[in-house]
């Protein structure tokens, strides 16, 4: 491992502990805040397609941004993890039957897929983000690689990459690698 693969590792566990040690009540509130930030926000009000992961228990909860944006007639799309080295998004709509991914998390089992380059908002899944909009995710490269197009970008247009994450997952500083794409934004409770 090398030193920097090492201090990567080392923000990713500080990260997931720092979320996991979240009780029950604060990380409900914390969840509620972040997406009606979101929900509230010039970006989510002025977009017409979303892409939204499907959070787990103890990330940031992604359901009311999912509802608010079905209320708002916008076009919902959720990550599907094709391969080892892929992902596209898959729309989801309240009838849509969900399957669980080889890496134990919800994906829509079918429905209409959309070019990454073609949605105007990605809610993102954190486990760190420095205050350069730096992430760490669950070490997978999925979103990096889906978004690689976005690295050499002198304006944001779209999509614009929100990440949500606890105010207990920043750190101080994140090195990035050069495959790192940085969000837009990150939205917190705080």
């Amino acid at each position: 491992m090398t030193q920097a693969t090492n201090a990567t590792a080392q923000l990713r566990k500080c990260g997931l502990r720092a979320r996991r040690l979240l009780d029950d009540q604060t990380r409900v509130h914390a969840s509620q805040v972040i997406a009606e930030r979101v929900v509230r926000s010039h970006e989510f009000m002025a977009c017409k397609t979303i892409a939204c992961y499907l959070s787990s228990y103890d990330e940031v909860d992604t359901s009311y941004i999912i509802e608010r944006a079905w209320c708002a007639n916008k076009r919902i799309f959720a990550p599907v993890v094709a391969d080892k080295h892929g992902m596209f998004f898959r729309q989801l709509l309240p009838e849509t039957r969900l399957e669980k991914s080889r890496f134990d998390l919800w994906e829509p089992a079918s429905g209409p897929t959309i070019n990454a380059n073609r949605v105007d908002i990605v809610v993102t899944p954190v486990v760190a983000f420095d205050d350069k909009n730096y992430r760490i995710g669950m070490g997978g490269g999925y979103f990096d690689r889906c978004f690689s197009f976005l690295k050499h970008r002198q304006h944001w247009l779209h999509p614009k990459l929100i990440g949500v994450a606890f105010e207990c997952q920043r750190v101080e500083k994140i090195d990035p690698n050069p495959w790192d794409v940085r969000l837009y934004s990150v939205t917190t409770e705080r």
